[in-house]
Formats: structure tokens, sequence, C-alpha cells
């Protein structure tokens, strides 16, 4: 599904989409043609380098994409298969390895760490406390400090502590707050989940997550670790925040080190939606792959609720109810880089979101779910005899008030599509055709409002919209 007037998005060939009925296909690829302009839209406005997505239905990618160009000269596009550092999502890797000592008896979520840690002792604390347990590292709810006692994200350097320099700073670090009290992020917490599983299992953290997740699922381009032969290449170079005048700094490569198990990964979208149709797949099978059927189920209930009752989460994911629907997943935010991993178990549907700049992949993510979900519930308009809607795409301009705005073909009519909009789908309203290049302004509710007009130039081609009155200029097709 190439977008013209893109021509830095970069297609994957879609997988599965011929599984789908004709209406339902037809609606995929309109939904997904509105969130390819939208996030190439976003992409421009928040001068984000590169965006890599994919949607997945079951166990099929049904979309995936890649947006503007990963290295600094601006001439190596950016595809499903560019590698991002995924940081945090690394967290569900890690959870997935702890599961699999779980269900060989290695470890109990309820003893206390320094059962399988004897080290991971913190300093005395004279607080009263319930022990610190697997579970409470893998909810976020031990109490630990959110970081190993290193300013690690402190820049430019990016200073990671060494496995052996976390295992010695731990001694001097003081919980938090009490367990099982208060909900804590925390990086040390999962890394010490990691080193869990490399005392158990006998091998290195690295290994074993490349032995028993990694290649079974056939995840090629996730790396426990940063490629650094690749930065540039296949890995997208790291961009910093937004300044005030519209410039990203650059931020440089980094080890991620002791601190790897909670946020040292790298992946391809192309790899999280293989690992997120690894999770349907083992749902609706019942077949043990990797996990058992009830572990992943286990995993992604809920665990622990923070006493405000605003934060849930269950063992490595996080859990919470968007709209009625259960979503469960991942962030991840290193410097230079920010992932997504949205799932909605329920309906087999998982959205992968990775850029190259500290920008906001979660909005993203929910915004291509947002489009699909609009697209599947818009009825679609009866056809009128010699109406063309392609003629009518394309790219309009809202000057003064407003930027450009986009026409694209919706459900036999058109839709307005904002592309500067942070939730696409609130600001989509419908044009029913009419015939003789009039169409009718129907709302989101199903009301019928205001008529407006489409006007040609001398060879025919659409030149502008005309709405109360006023013309909206036709800048370009799509």
């Amino acid at each position: 599904m190439a977008v013209p007037g893109a021509a830095d998005a970069q297609d994957a060939p879609p997988v599965g989409a011929e599984a789908l009925d004709p209406a339902k296909a037809a609606a995929l690829g309109e939904a997904m043609r509105a969130a390819e302009l939208w996030i190439d839209g976003q992409r421009r406005y928040r001068r984000i380098p590169a965006i890599s997505a994919a949607l997945v239905r079951g166990d099929a990618t049904v979309w995936a994409k890649g947006f503007g160009t990963t290295d600094r000269a601006g001439r190596i596009p950016a595809t499903p298969d560019t590698i991002y550092s995924i940081c945090s999502i690394s967290k569900l890797f890690t959870a997935v390895a702890l599961m699999q000592q779980w269900e060989r008896g290695t470890v109990a979520l309820d003893a206390p760490i320094e059962r399988y840690l004897p080290w991971a002792r913190l300093a005395d604390d004279p607080r009263d406390s319930v022990p610190i347990t697997l579970r409470g590292l893998l909810t976020h709810s031990a109490g630990l400090p959110r970081e190993a006692d290193f300013p690690y994200w402190t820049g430019p350097d990016f200073a990671f502590p060494s496995q052996a320099q976390v295992r010695v700073a731990i001694r001097e670090q003081t919980p938090l707050y009490p367990a099982s009290t208060t909900w804590q992020y925390s990086n040390l917490g999962l890394t010490l989940v990691g080193e869990t599983v490399e005392a158990v299992s006998g091998t290195p953290y690295a290994d074993y997550v490349h032995a028993n997740i990694l290649g079974p699922l056939g995840l090629d381009d996730t790396r426990v670790g940063i490629p650094a032969q690749l930065y540039g290449q296949q890995m997208a170079v790291g961009w910093g925040a937004l300044e005030a005048d519209g410039a990203r700094p650059e931020v440089g490569l980094f080890d991620p080190a002791g601190i790897t198990p909670a946020a040292g990964f790298t992946a391809s979208v192309a790899d999280l939606a293989k690992f997120a149709s690894w999770t349907f797949r083992l749902a609706s099978s019942g077949e043990e792959e990797v996990l058992r059927p009830s572990t992943l189920r286990e995993m992604q209930r809920v665990h622990y609720i923070s006493p405000d009752w605003e934060t849930s989460w269950g063992l490595g994911f996080s859990v919470r109810q968007e709209g009625g629907t259960t979503v469960v997943g991942h962030g991840g935010a290193c410097p230079g880089y920010r992932s997504a991993l949205m799932l909605a178990p329920s309906e087999s549907m998982g959205v992968a979101v990775a850029m190259n700049a500290m920008d906001d992949p979660g909005g993203i993510a929910r915004g291509i779910a947002a489009l699909v979900k609009a697209r599947g519930e818009a009825a679609p308009f009866d056809p009128v005899a010699g109406v063309d809607l392609a003629d009518y795409a394309g790219v309009y301009s809202g000057q003064p008030w407003d930027s450009d705005f986009m026409l694209i073909p919706w459900a036999g009519g058109l839709t307005w599509l904002d592309p500067d909009a942070v939730e696409p789908a609130r600001a989509l309203w419908r044009l029913k055709p009419l015939g003789g290049d009039r169409f009718r302004v129907v709302t989101d509710k199903g009301a019928e409002r205001e008529a407006v007009t489409f006007e040609r130039d001398a060879a025919g081609q659409v030149r502008a919209i005309r709405r109360h009155a006023n013309l909206s200029p036709r800048l370009r097709g799509l």
C-alpha cells in the first residue's frame, strides 16, 4: 500500500490479508492508507527522522511500514526491518524467561529474592515490610529504587554500570517503600529478574534468551544488546527531544551493560509483530510454544493494582483498560529511541511502533488502532453512478486557519483526515456522495448536515472544495 506523495515510506508485503473477506480487506486497506498518511504527517510535523510500525491480527502481520530515513545523511529509508533500541520492552523477554523457569519449578514467585541472589540484599531499612519477591519485581511493587545507583540516563556518555557494579552497589541502596505498598517502576527490579534467570539456569542471560526465546520464535533481528556494527545502517541513528528551534540533537550510541535485562534489547517492528503473533497463537492454539498458554494468561492478568487504582500490572506486562477492552504490552524509552507494543488479547490485535527520536510512539499506536476501529464501524454509503472518489482525494489547504488536511476514500464516500491531529479518529468527518461534484457532511452520529461542492479547472481536474461559500484549494493528489 504505497502512499503517493510520501516517497520515503517503505512497505513490507502484508501477510494474511488474503484471509479476510473482500469487504473486510477493503476496509482494512482504507484504514491503513489513512494510517500511513497520518503517520507520515505526524513524522513531518514533529520532525521525527524515522518511524516504523506494524499491525497484527491473530497469527498474521497484516500491515507493516517504515517512514522517513534512519541515517545522518537522510539516505537510508526506514522499513519494518529497521532496528531500534526497544529499551523497556526488553522487560517482556526477561519476564518470559523467568516464567519459563517458573514452569520448570526452579523459582517460586513469592519466595524472597535472596533465595536466588544472595548478594541482592539492600541496605537495612527500619520500616516494616514483607519480603522482596520475584512477583514484586515483575509488577514493580517491590519498593525498590527506580535505578541502580549510577547516573546512566545522563548524557552525553550514558555511562551504564557493569553487571559487577550493579551487584556491589545494591548493598548500599535502600528500598524507597515497604514492599507491596506502592507501585514504583524499577529498572533495577527487572535487572534482578534477569540475574535470577542467569543464576537458576546456569547460563549467561543473553545466551539463555537467544536459545530459549529469540531462536525458537524466529526473531532474527532482535538482540540482547546494541549491534554497534549496524548503527547508522540497519540500526537507526538516535535523536533527542525536539528543541524550540525545531531541531533534534543527535544522541550517541550507548551500551546498557549491567541493565540489559531491563533496557538493553534492540529489535525491528517486524520482529515485535512476530512476538505479538506468538502471544495470540499461544492463546488460540492451546499448545505449548516457548510457554504454556496458561502461563501467558497468568502474565497478562492483573497481579498488582496501586492503592489509588490508577496503575495495574501483570507479570512483566502492563495491563489496563481502554474503552472497555483489556490492553497489555509495554513501552520503551532509551536515549534517542522510543517504542510501544500494544496488544488486545480479546481481539487478537496488536500494534508495534518504534522511532529514533524522543516522542510518542504510544500515541501513534493508539492512533493506528483507532483508525482501524473507526473504519470497521463506518456504515458504507451507497455508490452513486458517475462518482469516482479518487477524483476528489488529495491534500487541501486549510490556511490561514489551519494546516493542510486530506480527503481520502472511506466507506463509499470521503473522510477528512487531519495529519496534525493527535487523535486522528476523533478528527474524522465524512462526506456522502450526492452526484455532480456534490457531497453532504455526515457527523460521527450519522446526522446529515450541509452540502459541499467541489470545483474543477478547465482540464476537468478537481481544484478546490467549497464549504459555507468558502474555498479550500486542492494542493495535490494522493
